[in-house]
């Protein structure tokens, strides 16, 4: 694989202004920068855009879609780049979920019961346990998929008892604003919905909140985001 020198240069620099605000973020709020993962969201960039935030220690890879997934995880490893953590992102269809099973660092979407349940039975037949998280639609838009808190707290003991998953925490995505402050209230809502399930459910593994883009990162670290998803503002405007 060749790489662009200039477009490797780029994506070398966003990531440093990423981490930069990342850190200055998390410091504002008195928390460790190490405390965040960075997942660069990949999606319909290609593969020489992959390998050079890998070059420049980017090792967490987001994909929304399973169907642009696979394909690049093989081309990855045909290309020898062994480091890097893959996540789905995305929305898993009931149907696709024996699809979702295989060599993923975390799923942050498990939207409904159905699909928690689907996946641990497919997880079970291929003899491992996957790590996901639980989307919560904490803004309570129609657009956005995921479980309303009560929803979510109603049958967490249910999905913590599913044999092929192991729960890790939430997932939400917050309204698109100009202003990012305006998302403050959705990431602070998600981090109390994580507590009270912490105390309610202690078996559980509550650690991660995955929450915060491009344009509102740094309030969702500042309300104790332990995963930000970040694409555009690494990689540049994206087509599809």
């Amino acid at each position: 694989m060749v790489l662009d020198p200039v477009r490797t240069a780029e994506i070398a620099a966003n990531l440093a202004e990423v981490r930069r605000r990342m850190t200055a973020a998390a410091r504002r709020s008195g928390r460790a920068p190490g405390d965040v993962r960075l997942v660069a969201v990949s999606k319909t960039y290609p593969l020489t855009d992959i390998a050079a935030a890998l070059a420049a220690g980017q090792h967490d890879f987001g994909e929304n879609r399973l169907e642009e997934l696979w394909p690049k995880v093989a081309a990855a490893k045909a290309e020898g780049l062994d480091a890097i953590r893959w996540h789905m992102i995305g929305t898993i269809q009931s149907r696709k979920t024996g699809d979702a099973v295989g060599p993923l660092t975390l799923i942050h979407a498990v939207d409904r019961v159905k699909i928690a349940q689907r996946l641990s039975r497919d997880a079970q037949a291929a003899g491992c346990v996957l790590d996901v998280l639980l989307e919560v639609n904490v803004s309570g838009e129609a657009s956005k998929h995921g479980f309303t808190p009560t929803e979510v707290t109603t049958v967490a003991a249910d999905l913590l008892a599913l044999p092929g998953l192991r729960v890790c925490g939430l997932m939400t995505m917050a309204p698109f604003e100009l202003a990012a402050e305006a998302t403050r209230p959705v990431f602070r809502a998600l981090r109390e919905l994580r507590d009270e399930l912490a105390v309610r459910f202690p078996a559980g593994d509550w650690r991660d909140l995955s929450m915060g883009m491009t344009n509102d990162f740094e309030v969702a670290i500042e309300e104790g985001a332990t995963i930000v998803r970040i694409g555009s503002a690494i990689f540049g405007s994206r087509n599809g």
